[in-house]
């Protein structure tokens, strides 16, 4: 597990490092989401049983116990959580930073690092159809998300990234246990 845990670590890192020529970095992103918030990185880990419930509730796989997240006070009290989702897309890795409020709707949806060619990119545009999403059966593609023309594996990891950040959110929250 440890050796597990530290790859996942420098995978995170090597993310959050990597080059992708678009974007803002992780930090900048943070202070555009959470103005004026101290914001605090945390490193979680799932026990099997929050793995379980996260992969029930979103219906995607869990890659991995480790779940980078920050926390986002202002004035003593949370205002939301953002949490790094790192996967493959093609062939090749990207990051998002996945920015929630304080309830766990989603706010904002930033690639902090895009391996693959440029033209399959998601556009800022399109990923601004997540704003005020929640988890439900209407989050997915060709449903409430429209499809990526010729990037169609880009807009799968995402919707299945943000699947799993709102999953993993609920159940570290201990919201939507009852539904």
């Amino acid at each position: 597990m440890p050796r597990v845990a530290a790859a996942t670590v420098a995978v995170i890192a090597l993310a959050a490092t990597a080059v992708s020529g678009q974007g803002l970095s992780r930090d900048e992103a943070l202070a555009a989401v959470y103005p004026g918030a101290v914001v605090r990185a945390e490193q979680v880990f799932l026990t099997p049983s929050q793995q379980k419930q996260v992969l029930t509730r979103a219906g995607v796989d869990v890659p991995s116990a480790l779940v980078a997240r920050y926390v986002a006070t202002k004035d003593g009290r949370v205002v939301g959580r953002a949490y790094v989702d790192t996967h493959i897309v093609r062939t090749k890795r990207e990051s998002l930073l996945v920015s929630l409020d304080e309830k766990g709707q989603l706010l904002r949806i930033d690639v902090t690092a895009f391996l693959e060619p440029g033209e399959y990119r998601a556009s800022d545009a399109w990923l601004r159809q997540y704003r005020d999403r929640v988890l439900d059966d209407d989050l997915g593609i060709d449903r409430a998300i429209r499809p990526i023309a010729g990037a169609t594996l880009t807009a799968r990891a995402t919707n299945t990234a943000v699947r799993r950040v709102l999953a993993t959110d609920e159940v570290l929250e201990k919201r939507g246990s009852a539904q």
